[in-house]
């Protein structure tokens, strides 16, 4: 008898579930099913788990092709469970591949395709759906964002979007997505949601078209280049009843939120000054370092800059200055942004081509806080005193890699309802940098002659 294995946490039981089951039983002749504790998946950096084990273990059942259920909660067992079992063939999704070539000693090991147009829920009858979504842009940052929407339960992500049909070849043959090159709206026909990683002069229109069909929408920054722009898109989206995020992944971070919670307590005293800088030495051919309208330092790095500046001190400064060195391809290669606030002073500080120490420095008048580079994703930061030998030290969870998936899960939530009221990126957060940007914008466009 050929005995197959296969595990998940078959969250939101839907279609893809259900033919990845019927297609591991076909291989063989018996189909044992590991289901994953909610302890594991969360170990394992899995968010946003809706079903209770159980629910999830009776989701199997019902289909009819587990011969036998168990439940995996710890790591290492996918090999205890091949010896123990006996298995011949161990069978997964094809977003995994490559991640457990080394079961290979021991089985087969066989990576299914994934089911692209998925529907919502073919056995769960409860409150959620599975929300389907689809990306604009196939660039590098989308390769990224779409590796970690497998570990934010409830969303999939099944469409892609690029009239630039090589590079949406080359991503639809890396992950198993329908692919667009023409028309936008039938794209938009088959998806809930839509997260927009364009280039940055693409941004507002692709926004905009998806919020007038009703669509979710989390853009990359910037999402727009002016003020007034900005607000009409928000008002868009409230009007049609939608979601519309920001992706400024640091907002979402469980280790900023802590940050900004101990900078306001009072542990720092009143707040004065707050210094944060993002330089980064990239490719000279990337947008960032060639793009002399769209691209350079603030474009790229300056939301995150001015995040904790607003979050702090609040979006009504009474002065901002804005000075750049421009390189010769006309980027800015560096750029200090100086807010001044009626009792508080701010500089955002970003390089693209030139590299300085990016920290972010949150002065007050009991001690001050330093979150070292990279503090855009920020696992730890100190509480430092007069005393140089007092140091208080934090630490906070980081799952992933860059911070998508927290962004993916506060997306998530907010269209489910379940995010609570919103806080970590206010639409008034976001219009505000808009306004930044245009007078970034008109201040470079002088300088480079346009």
């Amino acid at each position: 008898m050929k005995k197959i294995i296969t595990y998940g946490s078959f969250d939101l039981f839907h279609e893809g579930h259900y033919k990845i089951l019927q297609r591991a039983k076909a291989l063989g002749d018996y189909l044992i099913v590991g289901v994953t504790t909610e302890h594991f998946d969360r170990k394992r950096g899995k968010l946003n788990l809706v079903d209770p084990i159980m629910t999830r273990i009776e989701n199997v059942r019902a289909t009819g092709f587990a011969d036998e259920i168990i439940v995996e909660d710890h790591d290492g067992q996918k090999i205890e469970d091949i010896q123990r079992y006996g298995i011949d063939t161990f069978v997964l999704g094809s977003d995994w591949v490559g991640k457990f070539d080394y079961l290979k000693k021991y089985c087969n090991v066989v990576y299914l395709d994934r089911t692209p147009n998925i529907s919502s829920t073919i056995i769960r009858n409860d409150r959620l759906k599975l929300i389907k979504l689809g990306i604009v842009g196939t660039g590098r940052i989308a390769k990224r964002f779409f590796a970690e929407t497998k570990f934010v339960s409830g969303i999939e992500a099944v469409a892609a979007y690029n009239p630039e049909t090589v590079s949406l070849e080359n991503f639809s043959s890396a992950f198993s997505v329908m692919s667009f090159s023409n028309e936008y709206e039938d794209f938009l026909d088959v998806v809930d949601a839509v997260y927009v990683a364009s280039p940055n002069e693409t941004h507002a229109e692709y926004v905009r078209k998806a919020l007038v069909a009703g669509k979710h929408v989390l853009c990359e920054k910037p999402m727009t280049f002016t003020y007034d722009e900005a607000v009409e898109l928000y008002s868009l989206a409230k009007n049609n009843k939608v979601v519309l995020m920001e992706g400024i992944r640091a907002a979402y971070l469980p280790g900023f939120q802590q940050l900004l919670s101990v900078a306001k307590d009072g542990t720092i005293g009143e707040i004065c000054d707050v210094e944060a800088c993002f330089t980064r030495l990239g490719d000279p051919q990337s947008r960032e370092m060639s793009d002399a309208r769209y691209g350079g330092a603030f474009m790229e790095y300056g939301s995150y800059t001015m995040l904790p500046i607003f979050k702090l001190f609040g979006t009504e400064y009474e002065d901002v200055q804005i000075d750049s060195i421009l390189g010769e391809t006309g980027i800015d290669r560096f750029t200090k942004v100086q807010f001044r606030y009626k009792n508080g002073l701010a500089t955002s500080k970003t390089g693209a081509g030139v590299k300085s120490e990016g920290q972010l420095v949150i002065s007050g008048t009991k001690g001050y806080i330093l979150a070292k580079s990279p503090w855009w994703l920020i696992r730890e930061f100190d509480v430092r005193y007069e005393q140089a030998d007092r140091i208080d030290h934090y630490e906070a969870g980081f799952i992933g890699v860059d911070g998508f998936r927290y962004e993916i899960a506060e997306f998530l939530g907010k269209i489910n309802g379940t995010s609570g009221i919103d806080y970590k990126l206010t639409a008034e957060e976001s219009v505000a940098m808009a306004k930044v940007v245009e007078k970034f914008m008109n201040i470079r466009r002088k300088q480079q002659g346009f």
